[in-house]
């Protein structure tokens, strides 16, 4: 018997004024989820969606950065490479300002970057884009700078070397927007999943879920589309255990708009319905949460629902490398 494996990316909120003070997911009318899944728990969630799948399915902290978990998802070559992770920004007034919007203008800031990707050629660059505008970039270079990271705004740190050239340059044509590089390393041995997870399946938007799930040995698919997510992962429940990632939920909490953050949660909850409304094992599970006032990620205790029978007391916590022991026992 197989189970589904749900994220709901940053489904955690903070209360919010426009709401009346609930948070989204507290007024989203999600039936199917509700009664689906009528264990409810909690397990402490973690900064990043990549921190806590590793600890989720394997039960320790990950050794891999983000960049080189992407750069996997992405299917790029890592052998004797760094790789870094892009994320649009904006240099102004000695801050770097992470773009939640970068639709707007993403397809120029690709275009910039093509143009003077020949600034790198010595390192041999391989470049390849996903969601409005970011990226992984791997290089035949040793230098594995500390850089700041986003959601949080933070003051400018000048990235060294050609790279840093590279970035600075990009920023003089885009006005000041750029891609600037965090989350940077190379590749090492990564712990194993748990033998209970055994013949998995990753559906996902993001190249970080489907990173985690390579470094474990899964199968990946790469599907932009949310709705497209679902065939795909009816049919592979057939086989085996499947993670089912909902990106799109944490996108819109970045963007500090709960209204589109409630319709997907909708849309999610009526796409779960129509494919596996007969599934006999799902776990809706979240990462973190994601505020829809600040834009910002939020480190506390996240839940998790089930439609599985455990021994975990409901609505206590359990330690997050104790709940997929716990949940497939």
């Amino acid at each position: 018997m197989n189970t589904l494996f749900v994220l709901l990316d940053g489904m955690e909120d903070d209360p919010h004024p426009v709401l009346g003070g609930k948070k989204p997911y507290e007024t989203a009318n999600m039936p199917f989820m509700y009664k689906k899944a009528p264990n409810k728990h909690y397990t402490t969630g973690r900064g990043y969606t990549q921190l806590f799948l590793n600890e989720f399915f394997t039960g320790h902290p990950p050794v891999l950065q983000r960049a080189v978990l992407e750069a996997m998802g992405l299917g790029m070559d890592m052998s004797g490479r760094t790789a870094y992770r892009l994320s649009p920004a904006e240099i102004k007034d000695g801050m770097i300002h992470w773009s939640y919007h970068a639709h707007l203008f993403c397809d120029d800031l690709m275009k910039v970057m093509r143009d003077n990707l020949h600034m790198l050629q010595e390192y041999k660059p391989e470049i390849k884009f996903f969601l409005n505008g970011r990226a992984v970039l791997t290089m035949e270079c040793d230098d594995i700078p500390d850089l700041p990271a986003p959601p949080v705004d933070a003051p400018f740190v000048e990235v060294p070397g050609d790279l840093g050239r590279f970035v600075m340059k990009v920023a003089e044509e885009m006005g000041g927007i750029t891609n600037y590089p965090w989350g940077c390393g190379r590749l090492t041995t990564q712990y194993p999943p748990f033998d209970c997870i055994g013949n998995m399946t990753a559906i996902s938007d993001s190249p970080t879920a489907l990173g985690v799930a390579a470094s474990l040995g899964h199968r990946i698919h790469l599907v932009d589309r949310m709705e497209d997510r679902f065939p795909i992962a009816k049919e592979a429940l057939e086989r085996g255990n499947v993670f089912l990632h909902i990106d799109e939920v944490d996108e819109y909490s970045h963007q500090k708009d709960p209204y589109k953050k409630i319709d997907v949660l909708e849309r999610t909850d009526r796409l779960m319905e129509r494919y596996f409304s007969d599934a006999e094992r799902i776990v809706y599970f979240v990462d973190h949460g994601t505020s829809c006032v600040t834009g910002e990620h939020i480190i506390m205790n996240v839940p998790f629902w089930t439609n599985i029978e455990t021994d975990m007391p409901k609505g206590e916590l359990t330690p997050l490398d104790k709940v997929i022991p716990r949940l497939m026992r």
